[in-house]
């Protein structure tokens, strides 16, 4: 799991409609251009990234979130 501790991220996510209660899908981009879709965040936090067994980035690396609401099969 990765605690976001950067106010930006906050005030991004609470500006979104959330995909379920108290969660979001999202798209995470990186500083370097790559993406990792279907990231879910919960309460603040990185919880898990699609066909990743742990999250391969740090806060430092993520530009930004684009939520997507894209659900998993």
């Amino acid at each position: 799991m990765l605690k976001l501790t950067e106010k930006r991220f906050a005030d991004a996510l609470r500006s979104q409609p959330e995909t379920g209660m108290g969660y979001w899908i999202a798209t995470t981009i990186l500083r370097d251009g790559r993406r990792f879709p279907q990231t879910v965040i919960t309460g603040g936090v990185v919880t898990q990234v699609r066909n990743h067994n742990s999250i391969p980035f740090k806060e430092a690396d993520i530009d930004r979130f684009e939520v997507t609401h894209d659900k998993w099969d």
